[in-house]
């Protein structure tokens, strides 16, 4: 385990080194600089600040710079925000887009895993349809379009939920149902394809043979290795969901990460674009870590051996 453990984060050290350069090389191919704002002053003034940001260095040399900040953690001043710096922004941010995914994680999967069970159980039937139409629709309809009508509907015609910020539990609502409403459609169709295949299996005609009350075969004996699958893509949609939360808290002006990073890009804010990128680049890496962890665990068959079977 402890091999395993260290050829992974040797993998993901690789990965996001490579991710730092991409980003980087991006940057710096981009037309424009992010002092174009600045023409209004003096060319002195000018020169000081690409001094002071390190524009002026060699890109060797700028990026070797880069690489020193993610090492250190410290990503410097924001070039746009100088009175803060990334990291302060990253803490001020990161929070808000935290609980924002997390919420949206925990609505996505109970609903989804509830809905893919009822429809599996209902197989064919009325509860079946309805369940599979409206997971058809979450998967159709992209978030951002999904957000703008129940802003409409919701916060305009009837006035019934706050549209924007994110200051109590009410204004979590749309935002929320906007972003989870696809993960939870993926989930529930793959929750009820696996839960109809395992309901076939021999050990659980035993368990009905036994006269096990219904839900707890579903509970106790099926819903463990229904689980499996979405296990495996919750990776995916953690890095979807967190992503994508980028464009729903610009649209429901929540202060969270997806405010500076779109802003930053606009503005050509090198250091809060790095910084970004690499936060959430290797948050994502670990996320992912984890789920290979807990899928390890809710699969004892999953071990891990060494070269020769031995």
């Amino acid at each position: 385990m402890l091999r395993y453990i260290l050829k992974r984060f040797a993998i993901m050290a690789v990965t996001l080194w490579i991710i730092v350069t991409l980003t980087f090389i991006l940057m710096v191919t981009i037309p424009g600089s992010p002092l174009n704002e600045e023409r209004s002053t003096t060319q002195a003034v000018q020169e000081n600040l690409r001094e002071h940001y390190n524009l002026d260095e060699p890109l060797s040399i700028q990026y070797l710079l880069y690489l020193k900040s993610v090492v250190t953690l410290d990503f410097g001043p924001s070039i746009k925000q100088p009175d803060a710096s990334v990291n302060e922004l990253l803490s001020r941010g990161f929070p808000v887009s935290f609980e924002l995914g997390m919420i949206t994680i925990l609505v996505a999967v109970i609903s989804g895993i509830i809905l893919g069970i009822m429809a599996a159980l209902r197989h064919n039937g009325f509860i079946d349809y309805f369940a599979m139409s409206v997971a058809v629709l979450g998967i159709s309809i992209p978030n951002f379009v999904l957000a703008t009508l129940l802003i409409q509907k919701f916060a305009v015609d009837w006035d019934i939920l706050p549209a924007a910020t994110w200051s109590s539990p009410v204004h979590m609502i749309l935002p929320v149902v906007a972003l989870a409403t696809g993960p939870m459609a993926i989930i529930a169709r793959l929750t009820r394809s696996t839960m109809l295949e395992v309901l076939t299996q021999d050990y659980i005609k035993m368990a009905k043979a036994k006269g096990l009350f219904p839900w707890k075969i579903v509970i106790k004996h099926a819903l463990r290795n229904a689980l499996m699958p979405v296990v495996t893509i919750m990776g995916t949609l953690l890095a979807g969901i967190l992503t994508g939360s980028f464009v729903i808290e610009k649209i429901f002006a929540i202060p969270g990460m997806g405010k500076y990073f779109i802003e930053s890009i606009n503005q050509r804010d090198y250091p809060v674009i790095m910084g970004t990128t690499v936060f959430y680049s290797a948050f994502l890496i670990f996320s992912l870590f984890l789920v290979d962890l807990v899928y390890g665990i809710l699969d004892p068959r999953i071990k891990l051996h060494k070269k020769g079977g031995k």
